[in-house]
């Protein structure tokens, strides 16, 4: 363990601040940022009727009256999009209002300071962009601040343990919130795939990695131009979004259109991402989802990631397989999956793909 502390598993090629860009007042996108979107009619409009992706009720779905009901909800919701605002989630106002005030006095600290935070050639950690593996890939239009937050004695000591108070204790107790919500989403999983009895789900995920992402997008002057974020589905297990301001930006894919995603006030965004699609051999969905960012308003918002112990594997849970439904992917080690899931670009679904075994599809 002491050496995978030590020796970066994640790298990315260093790219500039498109903040710092934003402040020079520029007219026109730089060429390396221009995107070919051939999607931007596919997005749903107010035209095209309400489209919204569900809410679930964390109050109810712990309550004995509406337990029930609202466990179908999330059984469907994962399901059929993949996708969930969770409300009444516990998590206190407070400390989000917080994490949303403090994040953006970290993301507008001074060039001069957040130099000591950047990411080198030897980590992904820190302030710049992930996934980019050539030096003539498109860049997105945005910055972000990336790094492990559990297990504790996996943090970058140049980072995290270097954060202004009170924002370092401030992240130290979210981080710890975010834990205990994911114990609680993972036991209702459980509970609606029927297989709370053998804990499998629990155990995979028990002290996992915790890894948060903040993510700044500055306004464009050529908006129609650029993306926010790819398109792509997470890595991760689950992904648990905090939108830090109130401007739009994120869109899923459903049925092959973009559905703009409209946050409710200080509810997390839940997303499943690729690793519980393989768990789950299938019944839940990753959803690919992207940003995109607009002329005038800048979009802030923290994800935060979660996968698995370094010792676990990824692969179908024992409960979910049989003659019926044989594995629909392939069980690979927790390491080895990070390391083939961050040496490529963003680009939709593609390493789940990779891990599917397409004779036994339906």
């Amino acid at each position: 363990m002491e050496e995978m502390k030590k020796k970066p598993l994640l790298t990315s090629i260093l790219v500039p601040s498109v903040q710092e860009l934003v402040k020079e007042k520029v007219c026109s996108v730089p060429q390396r940022y221009v995107h070919d979107d051939d999607d931007q009619d596919l997005v749903i409009s107010e035209a095209d009727g309400v489209v919204e992706i569900p809410v679930i009720d964390m109050h109810r779905l712990l309550s004995i009256e509406f337990g029930d009901s609202e466990l179908s909800k999330l059984h469907s919701a994962c399901k059929e999009w993949g996708i969930f605002q969770l409300v009444n989630h516990g998590v206190s106002s407070s400390l989000l209002e917080k994490v949303k005030l403090e994040i953006k006095d970290f993301l507008n600290l001074p060039m001069s300071e957040k130099k000591k935070f950047w990411q080198t050639s030897q980590s992904v950690e820190g302030f710049g962009q992930m996934f980019v593996v050539s030096e003539d890939q498109k860049l997105d239009w945005a910055d972000m601040f990336f790094m492990v937050t559990l297990p504790k004695h996996m943090r970058v000591p140049h980072l995290f343990p270097k954060f202004p108070l009170p924002f370092r204790d401030t992240l130290d107790v979210y981080s710890d919130e975010l834990k205990n919500l994911l114990r609680v989403i993972i036991e209702q999983l459980e509970k609606a795939l029927n297989v709370e009895k053998e804990m499998e789900m629990r155990k995979l995920f028990e002290d996992g990695m915790q890894m948060m992402r903040m993510n700044y997008y500055p306004p464009c002057p050529q908006p129609e131009k650029v993306i926010g974020l790819t398109p792509h589905s997470d890595t991760s297990g689950l992904t648990i979004l905090l939108q830090l301001n109130e401007t739009e930006g994120l869109q899923v894919k459903k049925d092959c259109k973009w559905v703009p995603v409209k946050p409710l006030p200080n509810a997390f965004i839940v997303n499943i991402g690729d690793i519980l699609e393989v768990v789950t051999n299938g019944i839940y969905k990753s959803i690919e989802h992207r940003a995109i960012v607009n002329s005038e308003k800048e979009r802030l918002s923290i994800a935060t990631f979660c996968g698995l112990k370094f010792d676990r594997v990824v692969g179908p849970i024992a409960s979910l397989i049989n003659e019926q439904n044989p594995a629909k992917f392939k069980s690979v080690g927790y390491q080895d999956y990070r390391k083939g899931a961050y040496a490529r670009k963003l680009d939709g679904k593609s390493y789940l793909n990779d891990l599917r075994i397409y004779n036994n599809q339906d």
